[in-house]
């Protein structure tokens, strides 16, 4: 889809404090799931992009909320797309496992904003609106799936900006095609 037809994109951030590291047997069920659940985004109708590491297939090696949280930040074209994506497809498994590998967060650890369309989040903008959640609770400018903002309701929060590439440590799943500005 293209930028023309969607105004806006819903961001996505969510964290998970890591029970084990990565490497230590009892993460390899979670790790065997990252390439094929991260394909599965990938190619999910309403897909935008996702972040990930320079050279790597994900983002799991970025830490910027501690050295045991790990990351995912992705754009979608609806919050109906990503919905799906999360919880009817293969993704639900990770979901009903997560506890297996990950601690339980007492904060909030996702949070969705609305940007404009071809706008890439940066890893920064993204935990501000998780800390702005956490501080004031959900409201157009960071939300949840339980207490949604449509766009329109979100639009004085979304920043009018040209497309940006990701940060320098990461790459976008879907690169932008040559002369295709709308397409991320």
């Amino acid at each position: 889809m293209t930028a023309s037809a969607h105004a806006a994109h819903l961001a996505e951030l969510n964290i998970a404090t890591l029970r084990h590291p990565l490497d230590d047997p009892r993460m390899t069920p979670f790790v065997e799931m990252l390439d094929p659940v991260n394909a599965a985004a990938d190619h999910a109708p309403g897909f935008v992009w996702r972040l990930m590491e320079d050279g790597a297939s994900d983002a799991t090696g970025l830490r910027p909320a501690g050295e045991n949280v790990i990351v995912n930040l992705s754009v979608w074209e609806s919050q109906g797309a990503l919905w799906d994506f999360t919880y009817r497809s293969g993704h639900l498994e990770a979901m009903r496992r997560r506890r297996e590998w990950f601690d339980r967060h007492v904060e909030a650890h996702l949070v969705l904003w609305w940007v404009p369309a071809g706008h890439l989040p940066t890893v920064t903008e993204a935990l501000e609106r998780l800390a702005h959640l956490r501080a004031h609770g959900p409201s157009p400018r960071a939300f949840t799936f339980t207490s949604p903002y449509t766009a329109a309701e979100a639009a004085q929060h979304v920043r009018t900006a040209s497309p940006v590439r990701p940060e320098p440590a990461a790459r976008s799943a879907r690169p932008t095609p040559a002369g295709d500005s709308a397409a991320v």
